[in-house]
């Protein structure tokens, strides 16, 4: 388990700059806003403020603030952050980003998580965080080899969380995270405190009376979830099909690279019309950078492939998993292109101890309404701390 330090060489950011100032630009119709994708306009604005104004340097002394590992895991490179609460008797807990996120989403609810104390909290909601970078991703880079399914991931977590010294925990996260933190909660219960997460897909039941009496608002978010797999979901039937094909336009072209994130930023965060309404565009740019500068948009796509059989766009929709064995807590928080029905959830995950409903807040909270989460997550934990 070694120290690790960010420490891009200065000829890969100047390689970055030449880049973008030799994009060669598409054209587009009139009139398309977003309908189409990434408006031109709006993508030359950010490129350019990418290339002339976003300061990596920067970005980097922050990120190299929080003490940062790696390890080798089943064969591959795992990064993480761990970060110890001044508290001793602190909750440990594990959180998982998802695609396109990043651990760096989650830099500004650390300090409040580790150390409530001393930001005009409660000491006893402190948490001790570990939060890796999934195997494939930024700093844990390319894997070495495939198959690294959810499973395989959340037995790399729960490995990681014992070399760290952590027998019981919680595990968190939103997107893939979410999936992951709860297969690892039904891999191993004996050793997950409880599971929190802010993503949570619920499709309805195979029994139509199941749709009998749904609320307005149930109905709508039936509609949401149709609207993500006919419409919002190309990203994952690319990613799980055809990643290779996919990587090398990603990897060669940083503003490629940008638009295929930026896009999501927008479509999935509580934003009126550009990601910047709901994200901090410098943030939102770091988040894009790690995938750039670790040339991992090939790698992150594959994990899409090797978990190809439980997605939404799966040809034969995966069975239903147990029920979970461990607490669970909810946040719905409302840009989410996917929106959670109780009655649905409730039936797959009975143990439901805490379900929150938002009226702000997307797809990366952590980024968008950062007090929210923290907050949720201290009174999660304090369900299972102190009943």
């Amino acid at each position: 388990m070694e120290p690790f330090r960010i420490e891009i060489p200065q000829a890969d950011l100047d390689d970055l700059d030449r880049r973008l100032a030799a994009t060669r630009w598409p054209g587009e119709t009139p009139d398309s806003g977003w309908d189409r994708g990434v408006p031109a306009g709006y993508l030359k604005e950010l490129a350019e403020y990418w290339r002339t104004e976003y300061d990596w340097r920067a970005a980097e002394q922050r990120l190299n603030s929080f003490p940062q590992y790696t390890t080798e895991i089943d064969g591959t490179n795992v990064h993480y952050l761990h970060v110890r609460s001044p508290e001793a008797d602190a909750t440990p807990m594990v959180i998982t980003h998802g695609w396109p996120g990043s651990f760096a989403e989650f830099l500004d609810i650390i300090g409040p998580l580790t150390d409530p104390r001393a930001h005009g909290g409660d000491p006893a909601d402190a948490f001790h965080l570990v939060i890796p970078s999934i195997p494939g991703f930024g700093f844990s880079g390319p894997t070495p080899a495939n198959g690294w399914n959810l499973p395989r991931v959340a037995g790399a977590w729960t490995e990681l969380m014992g070399r760290l010294g952590y027998e019981r925990f919680v595990v968190q996260g939103g997107d893939l995270g979410a999936w992951i933190s709860l297969t690892l909660a039904g891999m191993a219960p004996e050793k997950v405190l409880g599971a929190h997460v802010n993503f949570l897909i619920t499709p309805p039941p195979d029994d139509p009376a199941a749709m009998a009496g749904l609320a307005e608002s149930d109905l709508a978010r039936l509609g949401l979830l149709g609207r993500f797999a006919a419409e919002l979901s190309g990203y994952m039937k690319i990613q799980s099909t055809r990643p290779q094909t996919l990587s090398y336009g990603l990897t060669d072209s940083p503003v490629g690279q940008l638009a295929w994130i930026v896009e999501k930023f927008r479509e999935w965060t509580d934003s009126a019309k550009v990601p910047e309404d709901a994200v901090d565009r410098d943030q939102m740019l770091t988040n894009v950078m790690i995938y750039w500068l670790t040339a991992t948009a090939g790698s992150s796509a594959n994990f899409y492939f090797d978990i190809a059989d439980v997605l939404p766009t799966a040809p034969t929709p995966p069975a239903p998993p147990p029920p979970l064995p461990v607490p669970l807590g909810v946040a719905v928080f409302p840009g989410d292109p996917a929106l959670p029905v109780r009655r649905f959830a409730e039936h797959g995950f009975p143990n439901i101890v805490q379900w929150t409903e938002y009226d702000r807040g997307g797809h990366f909270p952590a980024m968008e309404v950062p007090e929210l989460l923290v907050d949720d997550l201290r009174r999660f934990a304090r369900t299972l701390t102190r009943g």
